[in-house]
């Protein structure tokens, strides 16, 4: 049987993190996955890279006012706190925050890491204040997307795998955590067979023989729920959000299956907010997919006409990238498994991005001849494809032909031209002059406003039935799974705490598998760049914390 000082379940980020650390501190670290080496550093290897910094040279270059105490105020309004086992979270989100405002960005810097000098404005919120939202842009995309985040943590751990401090073991699959007189003191499970499949494909369950290793301290950070449909129906939060979509696309690869939850829980430790999930309702299906039912989410400008699978336009907040949650308790209240974008291929060309590495290959690749190329008169390839092969695009001339090819792509008939064409014109009017009482054209103004949104987010405002703006472009959207927000409860140095509050000894979690820290520090929203950022704050603590 081999023995190790510490155990990682899950080669994600964040169990890159959890690895990295303890091993620069000495510890002889297996770090395991029941995915294959093709997968090391798991979803974040599909992400756009965006982190959450707060007053950043980024922003202050961008002429963006940030502080600590706003970021707070945001923080607040988003997660909304209301219950008791709140307490590590509301902990870890504090810690969050002044990682995110400290050290953050100079550990990351100098790892290497860099970022593109416009900062995104992601999850704007849009109703107080103190709500929930970003009230100034934070969203700093990585110069290298998922894999420039990667990168650091992935060469760190090959050195010290080179020098012994770190056992890799793919396809290993953790069946159950061992434990000696309540003490957890390893693992054990099944070897699956080698499977060549391609990073992020569903890969094979043939089991080819069984492994048990021994450890002093065990770490899972084995990921979220975001790619098993059964378990976030089970865990919906039904009062809040109503009834789930009867279909929804998956924004992970089929791995991300919530099992060492469960098993976590057989060993003693608790889960809280299960109900706490986030979901996005801009997602599209994959023309060219590497996982089962693969969604891509368009993160969009704020232009595009929203409205219901019955053509009933959505009301503030429900706005491109302002209110995600918001915006799909609205669509469920209204019995909207899906809904649709009317816009020009003006706003497309500037508006529309793809969220994922791969639909992103001027980052990813660090290509500024082909990122030059975001300023032209086309919309970026990514999206041209979608549009020229995607199965929820239509692109016409006139919106008579736009309606019904939107009926066609649907194929219920639920769209009436003459409803569409009366709410559209409504809102075209809007546009005459430098006033308005509709929301959405305010909000429209507001994010010209900002710099890098009139550079490369926002289109200019115009009449979407102008000709000249055209051809009109239609997105059919789905609800698209992707992250957990409740998780394994631990507390502040990440230590996995029983139904009593207590930690289980010798058990740690990081990453989204404890909600990013404590079970939830998101509450109930998230204020995007977050994700990635919890994964690398979750993961650095869990090393650091480990007793000798």
């Amino acid at each position: 049987m081999e023995k190790f000082d510490v155990i990682v379940v899950g080669a994600g980020l964040a169990g890159l993190v959890a690895a990295t650390e303890a091993a620069d501190r000495g510890r002889k670290v297996c770090l395991l996955d029941q995915e294959g080496e093709q997968n090391l550093g798991g979803q974040a290897f599909w992400s756009l890279g965006g982190l959450f910094f707060v007053d950043s040279p980024e922003q202050r270059f961008m002429r963006i006012r940030d502080s600590l105490d706003l970021a707070r105020q945001d923080w607040a309004g988003s997660a909304a706190f209301d219950r008791s086992e709140d307490h590590w979270p509301r902990r870890w989100a504090e810690a969050y925050l002044d990682f995110a405002a400290g050290e953050k960005r100079s550990w990351l810097h100098g790892l290497g890491m860099r970022w593109f000098p416009v900062v995104g404005w992601a999850e704007r919120g849009g109703a107080k204040a103190d709500g929930h939202g970003n009230s100034v842009p934070r969203f700093h995309v990585t110069w290298g997307t998922g894999p420039g985040v990667l990168a650091p943590f992935v060469q760190k751990a090959k050195v010290h795998a080179d020098a012994g401090r770190i056992i890799f073991r793919f396809r290993h699959q953790v069946d159950a955590l061992e434990a000696i007189n309540g003490v957890v003191s390893g693992v054990s499970g099944t070897v699956l067979a080698t499977d060549p499949v391609q990073r992020g494909g569903q890969s094979s369950r043939v089991a080819v023989s069984h492994f048990r290793f021994e450890a002093s301290a065990v770490v899972v950070t084995s990921g979220g729920i975001g790619g098993n449909h059964e378990l976030v129906r089970r865990n919906w939060p039904v009062e809040r959000l109503g009834e789930p979509p009867a279909d929804m696309v998956c924004g992970v690869p089929a791995h991300v299956d919530g099992r060492m939850i469960g098993i976590t829980e057989a060993a003693g430790g608790a889960v809280i907010n299960r109900d706490r999930m986030w979901h996005y309702t801009e997602g599209v299906k994959n023309h060219d997919p590497i996982w089962p039912n693969h969604g891509i989410r368009i993160l969009p400008g704020p232009s595009s006409f929203w409205c219901d699978a019955d053509g009933n336009r959505l009301e503030a907040p429900a706005m491109p990238g302002f209110d995600t949650l918001g915006t799909l308790k609205m669509l469920r209240e209204r019995k909207s498994d899906y809904s649709w974008f009317i816009l020009t291929k003006a706003i497309i060309k500037k508006e529309f991005a793809l969220s994922g590495s791969e639909q992103n290959p001027d980052i990813t690749d660090k290509n500024i001849r082909l990122l030059l190329k975001r300023l032209g008169k086309e919309p970026p390839a990514p999206v041209q494809a979608f549009m020229d092969r995607g199965e929820d695009f239509a692109v016409r001339d006139s919106l008579e032909e736009l309606v019904k090819a939107m009926n066609d792509i649907s194929g219920e008939g639920r769209l009436d031209i003459g409803h569409i064409r009366t709410q559209i014109e409504a809102r075209d009017r809007e546009l005459v002059n430098g006033f308005s009482k509709d929301a959405q054209i305010t909000a429209i103004r507001g994010a010209r406003n900002y710099l890098g949104d009139k550079l490369m987010r926002t289109a200019k405002p115009h009449r979407l039935l102008d000709p000249a703006a055209g051809p009109l472009i239609a997105v059919r959207l789905h609800i698209l799974t992707r992250k957990t927000l409740g998780g394994l409860h631990t507390d502040l140095s990440g230590r996995v705490l029983d139904g009593s509050g207590q930690p289980v000894p010798g058990l740690y979690a990081a990453g989204e598998v404890s909600g990013f820290g404590g079970g939830g520090m998101h509450g109930y929203n998230a204020l995007e760049g977050t994700f990635l950022g919890g994964c690398l704050f979750s993961g650095r603590v869990a090393g650091r914390s480990l007793d000798a």
